[in-house]
């Protein structure tokens, strides 16, 4: 999280019972199939978004760069190339730079992650090291493949890195998404989405301690400003101890649960 601008006052935590249905025998299709939620996941278990984070993309849309949704050009993404969305799940738009450079074999033939269509995820060059042209990868920001029969790519313009799905599966509406936390105070429901800060925060550092504990810590307009929160005794829950802008400053306290 470290290095956002344009936050939007959500954090990390830990998605419980997320599994990646990644087919063995993928199928290549004839319609590009989008979704708000994952495409596809890292070889680090990350899940992958598509570069927007403006809600769901029609077909059209991804013929179209969709500027003021694009989360690496509006700063709300961190230097790792993803943030926590409004699930507080952490995941990428672009690539993942800060897990391929751990990557043992590092380098254009390293597959960085699987689509939930089953096909895989190459960084920018083509795998043999050659650079892709201009115009040869497709809507989905992928292209024929001798090996898997059809690859994804990352890219240096957007959309950076897959955008929709190819290949066919079963059903869009079955793969995985993660839902906002719920409170267990005495109304219960679900934990409210923050608001991107006008002209974007300064010095936003995300720390966490070997105990579990972690903090979002930012400035705003010469405020500080703070997100906080541990694991608590009860199973997937955490207390959390806020000052947002959009709470106004205000210090908030409460347990908020998987």
């Amino acid at each position: 999280m470290t290095g956002i601008v344009g936050t939007n006052e959500q954090v990390p935590v830990p998605a419980r019972d997320y599994s990646a249905p990644i087919p063995l025998t993928p199928s290549l299709g004839t319609t590009p199939q989008t979704r708000d939620a994952a495409l596809g996941v890292a070889v680090n278990g990350v899940p992958i978004y598509d570069y927007t984070g403006g809600g769901e993309m029609t077909v059209e849309d991804l013929y179209h760069t969709q500027t003021e949704h694009d989360t690496l050009q509006t700063q709300q993404l961190d230097v790792c190339g993803g943030h926590a969305g409004r699930g507080n799940d952490y995941h990428y738009h672009v690539k993942p730079v800060c897990m391929i450079e751990q990557m043992k074999n590092a380098g254009d033939a390293a597959i960085i992650g699987w689509a939930y269509d089953g096909f895989p995820i190459y960084g920018d060059n083509n795998p043999d090291g050659t650079h892709i042209a201009l115009d040869v990868l497709d809507v989905c920001n992928g292209q024929p493949d001798a090996t898997f029969g059809y690859r994804y790519h990352t890219s240096t313009e957007a959309p950076y890195i897959i955008q929709c799905l190819m290949g066919e599966v079963p059903d869009m509406r079955d793969l995985p998404r993660v839902a906002p936390m719920t409170s267990t105070g005495f109304w219960g429901g679900g934990q409210e989405s923050g608001a991107p800060p006008r002209g974007g925060v300064q010095n936003l550092v995300f720390t966490q301690e070997a105990d579990g504990r972690r903090s979002m810590d930012y400035t705003y307009e010469g405020e500080a400003y703070y997100m906080r929160y541990a694991p608590s005794d009860t199973p997937d829950c955490y207390t959390f101890e806020t000052r947002t802008v959009t709470d106004g400053g205000e210090v908030k306290t409460g347990e908020y649960c998987r």
